[in-house]
């Protein structure tokens, strides 16, 4: 993945995507003013429903052309990252 940054925001989903060949769910959300999806085959598209509404921090870059989203982690009232 390239020019990978490091956002903090309320994330929001906008909707689902088509499954991958193998079945796993994929989604586009945004956060920051990015719009993002989840990256093929990962196990975030399993769990990236669970922040929906929610104060993350997370990874935006591009991989082939599509910018995507990893290392989604909620952040806390009394955390400061």
């Amino acid at each position: 993945m390239n020019s990978i940054t490091r956002h903090k925001g309320i994330l929001e989903i906008i909707g689902r995507e088509k499954s991958s060949i193998n079945g796993n769910p994929r989604y586009l959300v945004r956060l920051d003013g990015y719009t993002c999806k989840t990256k093929v085959d990962s196990s975030l598209g399993y769990s990236i429903t669970n922040y929906d509404g929610k104060m993350v921090t997370a990874e935006v870059g591009s991989h082939y052309g599509t910018v995507i989203i990893q290392n989604v982690k909620e952040v806390k009232n009394d955390d400061n990252s």
